[in-house]
């Protein structure tokens, strides 16, 4: 059995007491939310924290405010996203993101804003720390190669988070408190390429909501490849957005999840989608420009080579279903079950 190391744990009941004891050492203390993340790595010796700051009694990072858009509180659990009306009905790309991550248990205890911050992951770090210490660790624990590339200078391990590349295709900013002030981000922007440091959030700031902009106009959808049906982590995912005038895209976003150590926008997607009908020539463009973007490495199930051919189709997939297409038996063959499909 794995044992949790020892540490002390703090329970404030507002954002500003959670702001002021992470400012005192930020860099012995983490933010406990769900902690089905959390707990975990400190088991596997991958985090220890000397203090937890724990958020579940911080009733304002659970609330869900709908009258412009939505804002939703970093401490809302994925099983409340799921079962809200306003995201099922505007947002389904976010819903079916949420839907998909672990089990409904876990969902019930983990949060949005535990999922955009969530670790990142690979085959040589999500290890027992004995497993760890047989090879000399790695690069993002205690170790000085990354065993993905050992000719890398930096750390390869890989961004796993469902919700934020849906998030980002919706256009989404989280707003960051510390013991100094408050700033709100483009959740682009809180992504860095760096399997290490993957966060630009800095170590005395607490996440505390996402927001989105108004839904009209909007289509989303999240398609994720994994190696089970349920209860796993993505090794290839493609969340897209797209604005609609009739039939005519007037503006479009393209995510790329679990192939970097970040989230990454299909730029050259977006520009090429911009003014026009989803034709299915259009669509093969489309998935060509992901697939040369994706570079996938070897720090997770399934070969690396195939993982990258797998974009084209899930990017065509997400297109079809944007489009209007019926993607039932595509959906249930993927992921197991059924899940929302755009009207």
């Amino acid at each position: 059995m794995m044992r949790l190391p020892s540490y002390r744990y703090r329970a404030p009941k507002t954002v500003q007491d959670a702001a002021a004891w992470l400012a005192e050492s930020p860099g012995d203390t983490m933010l406990l939310a769900g902690g089905t993340d959390l707990i975990p790595n400190m088991k596997r010796r991958q985090q220890a924290p000397s203090t937890l700051v724990g958020l579940r009694g911080v009733t304002e990072l659970a609330q869900v405010d709908d009258r412009d858009g939505l804002e939703i509180g970093a401490g809302v659990t994925l099983s409340a996203l799921v079962h809200h009306d306003r995201v099922h009905a505007r947002y389904p790309g976010l819903w079916q993101a949420v839907g998909q991550i672990a089990t409904p248990l876990l969902r019930n205890m983990g949060t949005i804003g535990g999922n955009i911050c969530l670790d990142t992951r690979c085959t040589y770090y999500d290890q027992s720390f004995e497993w760890r210490q047989a090879i000399n660790f790695c690069m993002k624990k205690d170790g000085d190669t990354c065993w993905v590339a050992t000719s890398s200078d930096k750390c390869l391990a890989v961004s796993s988070t469902d919700a934020a590349p849906a998030l980002i295709a919706l256009g989404a900013t989280v707003r960051l408190v510390s013991a100094t002030g408050t700033r709100d981000v483009a959740l682009t922007d809180l992504y860095a390429n760096d399997g290490m440091h993957y966060l630009t959030r800095r170590a005395d700031e607490i996440l505390t909501a996402v927001t989105l902009p108004r839904a009209e106009g909007w289509r989303s959808t999240y398609w994720k490849l994994r190696r089970r049906g349920s209860f796993d982590f993505p090794v290839a995912a493609v969340a897209a957005a797209a604005r609609f005038d009739g039939d005519r895209i007037v503006e479009a976003r393209i995510v790329l999840g679990a192939v970097a150590s970040r989230p990454l926008e299909v730029l050259a997607a977006a520009a090429r989608l911009a003014g026009q009908t989803l034709t299915d020539d259009l669509m093969a463009s489309v998935a060509d420009d992901a697939y040369t973007l994706a570079k996938p490495m070897d720090n997770t199930d399934f070969e690396l080579v195939w993982r990258k051919k797998t974009v084209r189709s899930l990017v065509t997939s997400a297109l079809r279903e944007l489009r209007g297409d019926d993607m039932r038996a595509a959906r249930t063959k993927l992921a197991r079950h059924p899940l929302l499909v755009i009207s």
